[in-house]
């Protein structure tokens, strides 16, 4: 018995039920028509042009597939687009794929389903090993890290990360949805810039698109919008973005937003927008403090396999201090400098190419300055440092203050024994010593001296 177009389609509908995530057929291959099947051409109705190229981008492979075992080998397609509903006017584009000989073993049956290709937009070297993480960070790569593992299911949804320009929140988010694909490569991970959302929903509204528009953002199981402050003013781009959190965020699916500022500080913003965009976690990532900035240095000269002297190492750290994308500046340009001029990078070159990106500051650190950081850390008044007080937990703050002050200023030890409370030459050398010994093998000692170096060189 002769089948009709309508159950051979449906055989299709099948197959690619079996091979997709249900988001995703429910979205681009249920909705479809199945109008002719004459002379080896099969013609499908779509809902838009925007439907049909997408199937030719994303899901041609799998569609061939289907079509060639149902319909048989050399089928053509071809697309029927409604453009007046009322008058009943269409027209037909043809595949734009030569739908080659598939392979058949990429269909499978029952629930197993088949990875369809989906165009993430994600930057595949922004991942947290590439991340280097540190105080000014901590808290929104933790939360990062957790969403990773279950995207919908923790309380930080949305994640709303904000910061200046150049601190890592475009790495972060791309490497919270590499991670996430990592861990479930079956999910829809979506990294798009606000920007490009806008030009997008223009091209949909203007093609009366909308929809499309829609089903496409709301089959999506991460969404990760950047610099999300760039939809200020935009009220058509609004509404549509409020519609699609709403519907991703009740159907736990995870909702990742950038800004260069805190939702609190958002201007011509909807208030149900911003209301939502506090739901959920705001984690700040502040610029990188010294010891961020030395070990962001060091993980990039690995990468790049550039060796420098530590003094060089210490120079840059201490004055590019804004941006990580100004760190990498420097190394390019150190690099660049050192391979066409056939010059050995030191610190002559370093100072050049510094100034060339940042107004070089010397920062001046003074034994005051060492006593204020070593009482703050440790809870103590400042004259219980430099006072005679023999304490346990004083003498110790006092070693290290000492320590500190011979390594970060340019006094000498009898003006630091001066400025120390009168100590002298002999007993600045007995703590320095003392602290020294101590670090070969006290860890936490050794984070106390980093943190407190990390603070004053900031």
């Amino acid at each position: 018995m002769t089948q009709t177009i309508e159950q051979q389609w449906a055989q299709c509908q099948t197959i690619l039920a079996d091979n997709l995530t249900s988001s995703a057929y429910q979205t681009w291959f249920a909705p479809i028509v199945p109008l002719q099947f004459a002379e080896g051409v099969l013609v499908l109705q779509v809902k838009s042009q925007f439907v049909a190229e997408y199937i030719e981008e994303n899901y041609i492979p799998l569609l061939s597939a289907a079509i060639y075992r149902v319909f048989g080998q050399g089928t053509r397609l071809e697309y029927r687009v409604l453009i007046d509903s009322t008058s009943g006017a269409a027209t037909n584009l043809p595949s734009a794929n030569s739908m080659q000989q598939p392979d058949n073993r990429q269909l499978i049956a029952g629930n197993q389903r088949q990875i369809s290709h989906f165009d993430s937009q994600l930057n595949a070297l922004y991942t947290f090993d590439s991340f280097i993480a540190g105080e000014p960070n901590k808290l929104a790569r933790t939360a990062g890290m957790a969403i990773a593992k279950q995207p919908g299911a923790t309380a930080f949804n949305p994640l709303f990360i904000y910061g200046g320009s150049g601190v890592g929140k475009t790495h972060l988010a791309n490497a919270i949805g590499n991670q996430a694909r990592l861990f479930n490569p079956n999910l829809r991970v979506l990294y798009v810039s606000a920007n490009t959302f806008k030009l997008q929903y223009t091209s949909a509204a203007k093609n009366n698109q909308i929809p499309d528009f829609l089903n496409f953002y709301q089959s999506v199981d991460v969404l990760i919008v950047d610099d999300i402050q760039y939809f200020a003013g935009l009220k058509g781009t609004q509404d549509t973005f409020f519609h699609i959190f709403n519907y991703l965020q009740q159907s736990r699916k995870q909702l990742i937003l950038t800004s260069d500022r805190p939702p609190i500080e958002l201007k011509d913003i909807e208030e149900r927008l911003l209301t939502r965009f506090k739901w959920g976690l705001a984690a700040e990532i502040t610029r990188p403090d010294y010891m961020l900035r030395k070990n962001i240095l060091l993980s990039k000269m690995r990468r790049d396999g550039i060796t420098l002297d530590e003094q060089i190492v210490d120079f840059i750290a201490q004055n590019v201090k804004d941006s990580v994308r100004d760190l990498e500046g420097v190394l390019a340009s150190l690099l660049a400098h050192s391979t066409l001029t056939d010059r050995e990078i030191d610190m002559p070159l370093a100072e050049k190419v510094v100034s060339h990106i940042v107004a070089i500051q010397p920062r001046v650190i003074t034994v005051n300055d060492v006593v204020k950081a070593v009482a703050s850390y440790y809870s103590l008044p400042e004259k219980a440092i430099t006072a005679q007080n023999r304490a346990r937990d004083i003498t110790h703050a006092r070693h290290v203050a000492i320590y500190l002050s011979k390594q970060l200023t340019g006094n000498s030890l009898t003006e630091i024994g001066f400025k120390m409370g009168r100590r002298t030459h002999a007993t600045v050398l007995h703590s320095v010593s003392l602290i020294n010994e101590q670090l070969e093998f006290d860890a936490v000692l050794r984070q106390h001296i980093a943190q407190l170096t990390s603070a004053l060189k900031a």
